[in-house]
């Protein structure tokens, strides 16, 4: 039997480099792309970068580059996809698709980071819930955009005398169609976000904390080390969307531990405004279990990302842990002694890292790897110690019990 082979489809990734954004941060921004595009089942073949102070209005990039990236994919086909690494307007995702598809050619798809993000939702959501967030959150997105995929219409002419062209007309239709889907689709996550704030209540008042952080940094691995459950993990961007709730004991404290969607840079707000639930996980939530993978190049500006993220949810300040995971990966390059170049990053090693920034989290920072099982005894002693003072500081009549217990261990 012959067995068929999915397609694969290819891409070419663009970015710009601004007087915001350094060529650096550009090809940073641009690795996370790629890996975005292969988490959707994407190939990234090759990327063009252009210094702008400003993207252009009509087509992102100026219009050699354009030329430039047209050329490219005639000469290597197949390349079947052009994602952009900032949110396109209609206007510009029209004037691009116009310049790179020609009679003859396959036609080539003109996306931008926004759509990426909101497929690999769509692709990846596994409950009734999730689904519903993110079809609600695409359909939102894609409702100014319709014009383009009615183009070819754009010249015909109905009877009777109308001036309204018969695009105009489809293009009208879909947007109500699309426009009463959004509101249905409002109105069932209403009713679910009610039927999870009833559940929330019944927790009781036990200590509810939250895992929050950058995708990818390993908050389910660690969910799965402290919980001894088997949440879905692995080393892709957005691995898990759906909030998992665990009750979690450490010593004779009980808990509650939830595992919530990461945050990225550029997170579609739509897709922010669709998944409340999660969110009002973050909001609840007595303690925040901040994740950051110290491994990662530019792990200091996804610490920011959420960081902005969580205050932008939450009005009020939260008790914070920072756990930065994933010491089993960090590299540090030694500086030669006679290298009068500045100290970087990497000629940072992880006791250097430490008294930086992070010297002034205090004991409210820990460093560990949930792969190799690193320094978890730490963990759980300081998770341990924040959690009984919230539980004591709520059930004062327990405190006795807990001095009692600390004696007798």
């Amino acid at each position: 039997m012959i067995e068929i082979k999915p397609y694969i489809e290819h891409a070419v990734l663009v970015g710009l480099i601004t007087p915001n954004q350094p060529e650096d941060r550009t090809k940073e921004y641009l690795d996370e792309l790629a890996f975005l595009a292969d988490t959707h089942g994407i190939v990234p073949v090759k990327r063009f970068t252009q210094r702008l102070n400003l993207p252009i209005t009509a087509t992102y990039v100026g219009e050699g580059k354009l030329e430039e990236i047209d050329q490219y994919i005639q000469e290597h086909h197949p390349i079947d996809v052009v994602i952009f690494d900032d949110e396109l307007s209609p206007r510009q995702i029209r004037n691009i698709e116009k310049a790179l598809n020609h009679k003859g050619q396959p036609d080539v798809r003109v996306i931008d980071r926004t759509i990426l993000i909101l497929e690999i939702f769509l692709q990846r959501a596994q409950t009734s819930y999730a689904k519903t967030q993110v079809e609600m959150a695409h359909l939102q997105y894609m409702l100014p955009r319709l014009t383009r995929m009615w183009s070819h219409l754009d010249r015909q002419r109905g009877g009777g005398g109308t001036n309204r062209g018969m695009g105009e007309t489809q293009i009208e239709a879909d947007k109500r169609v699309i426009g009463q889907r959004i509101a249905l689709l409002r109105e069932q996550l209403k009713t679910i976000d009610k039927q999870m704030a009833t559940q929330r209540q019944h927790r009781g008042k036990m200590v509810r904390v939250a895992l929050v952080g950058y995708t990818n940094v390993g908050k389910s691995t660690l969910m799965n080390l402290l919980s001894k459950s088997d949440v879905f993990a692995e080393n892709k961007l957005f691995a898990t969307l759906d909030t998992t709730v665990r009750k979690v004991t450490i010593e004779n404290l009980p808990f509650l531990l939830s595992d919530t969607v990461g945050f990225i840079r550029k997170l579609p707000h739509h897709l922010v405004e669709s998944f409340k639930s999660t969110l009002d996980e973050v909001r609840e939530a007595d303690l925040l279990v901040h994740v950051v993978d110290i491994s990662h190049p530019n792990f200091e500006e996804q610490y920011e990302v959420v960081q902005q993220t969580i205050a932008d949810i939450c009005k009020e300040d939260k008790p914070t842990i920072v756990i930065f995971n994933k010491i089993d990966n960090f590299t540090y390059i030694p500086k030669e002694e006679d290298d009068l170049t500045p100290i970087q990053r990497e000629n940072l090693s992880l006791a250097d890292l430490q008294k930086t920034w992070m010297a002034r989290l205090g004991e409210d920072c820990i460093f560990i790897s949930a792969k190799n099982k690193d320094n978890l005894d730490a963990l759980r002693a300081l998770l341990y110690d924040r959690i009984k003072a919230i539980h004591v500081k709520r059930y004062p009549y327990n405190d006795f019990l807990f001095q009692n217990y600390d004696t007798e261990n």
